[in-house]
């Protein structure tokens, strides 16, 4: 079934090419697809163009398609085009010609835009909550570990005391600005392009104020050229948002790769959570950081391959756009997968103590002591230069007592401001408008 079929059949090896993996990335937006089609036809019934015991049949049977698509058993029958043709053909079998009213003043191009806001708003979601228990962890483990030093490094280099408190919550920190990012894309996600047809509006009287509503969308997209324009940017807008948690993601892995060296030693894991070497069998090989390290870097090069799939199309549909969803959605899953690995690994750390009581890093003191003679008198550049003879005639001298008091330094950690930012960020998404539009159109 084909909605724009007429009389001639499509080619076989055309058809096969065209609808490529579609159908696959389809059976995600199945409940999507039926929430759009339940808004539309609340709305066709409140301009006249149903009839009341129309949509109200109408609605009673998209709400049991929807119950099929959320559990995961709708399926595309063979022959089936995409989700849309599916659900009609279900609805006309079901409620007869009825069930063929539900595509006026509607397009398949906007039906597919609403669909995938509606999910990327959903995965958003659930992303941003991920986040959100990855951050609590961070500053916990922060606040476990803010009395424990390591050294700290510039290009690789042994340069000036750090501590696992500071290094946990600047991976917390850092996530707080990865969802500034990704609340701009749920931001751009959140606006409905429902009614935009084929990227020219319609002449029925529809109302795209009350589908807007009963979706939970902040607003429209309000021209309808413009709706359709947004595909391409909408997923590239989204990728960025993705590619920054991921870039996060993959330092922290660098960094944990790194520290668990032998020639570092500065953290380890339970066996468990490792693995081992087919000819060596001392090896405990850090392979789920170094996964997460890579499925984070593909996702970061996500945004620059929608840029090339979509930098040369003028306005309007193409379907060109259809691929955009094999690097997409995947990426969705794969950055929610890493976050929960992420999780479980931190959860299971184990830090070492007294890393610093080894000489070879006694050198990462030179600033502290440079600092002390600043503190009693001495001008910035002759304390350097004094220090700096000490360690070159081998007679430096120090001590590993830390005294920084300024914001964010190793004893002031501001963990609570942490939390206040990343609250009003959380907050700021407004997840519940969104939630509660659609609790009450399944209601």
């Amino acid at each position: 079934m084909k909605l724009w079929q007429k009389e001639t059949n499509l080619n076989a090896a055309v058809e096969h090419f065209t609808v490529g993996d579609d159908k696959l990335f389809d059976s995600l937006l199945a409940p999507y697809d039926v929430l759009g089609s339940m808004a539309h036809v609340r709305m066709l019934s409140e301009v006249g163009l149903l009839e009341k015991r129309e949509s109200v049949s109408l609605l009673e049977a998209l709400k049991k398609i929807y119950h099929e698509a959320s559990a995961g058993s709708l399926t595309l029958e063979d022959g089936i085009e995409d989700i849309h043709s599916q659900v009609e053909l279900m609805l006309t079998r079901n409620l007869g010609e009825v069930g063929k009213k539900i595509h006026s003043g509607r397009s398949r191009n906007d039906q597919v835009l609403v669909d995938l806001k509606l999910f990327f708003r959903q995965e958003i979601a659930l992303i941003v909550r991920q986040v959100k228990s990855f951050f609590d962890l961070l500053l916990q483990k922060s606040e476990q570990y803010k009395d424990v030093l390591m050294p700290g490094y510039t290009h690789l280099q042994i340069a000036m005391p750090s501590s696992f408190g500071l290094w946990f919550g600047a991976y917390a920190e850092s996530l707080i600005d990865d969802l500034v990012t990704m609340q701009a894309a749920y931001k751009v996600v959140n606006k409905n392009p429902l009614g935009s047809a084929a990227g020219y509006g319609s002449s029925f009287p529809i109302n795209r104020t009350r589908t807007t509503e009963l979706l939970g969308f902040d607003t429209l997209n309000y021209n309808v050229v413009y709706a359709q324009m947004g595909r391409g940017k909408t997923e590239r807008i989204v990728a960025q948002s993705l590619g920054n948690v991921a870039a996060t993601l993959s330092k922290l892995a660098m960094d944990t790769c790194l520290f668990m060296n032998q020639n570092f030693g500065f953290i380890h894991f339970p066996d468990a959570l490792t693995t081992g070497s087919s000819i060596m069998p001392h090896k405990k090989n850090p392979d789920v950081w170094e996964l997460i390290r890579a499925r984070c870097n593909q996702i970061q090069s996500l945004p620059n391959e929608v840029v090339m799939m979509t930098a040369n199309l003028p306005s309007g549909y193409h379907r060109d756009l259809q691929l955009l969803k094999e690097g997409l959605f995947p990426a969705l899953h794969q950055i929610r997968q890493c976050l929960e690995m992420a999780v479980l690994m931190i959860e299971n750390m184990e830090v070492s103590q007294g890393i610093l009581d080894d000489e070879k890093y006694k050198y990462l003191f030179s600033v502290e002591e440079v600092n002390k003679l600043v503190l009693q008198g001495m001008p910035f550049r002759d304390a350097y230069k004094q220090i700096g003879q000490a360690i070159e005639q081998g007679n430096f001298t120090y001590s590993t007592e830390l005294f920084h008091t300024h914001e964010g330094s190793i004893n002031h950690l501001c963990h609570d401001a942490l939390r206040t930012m990343m609250a009003e960020v959380i907050k700021g998404f407004a997840f519940e408008k969104a939630e509660s539009a659609l609790a009450e159109l399944l209601g």
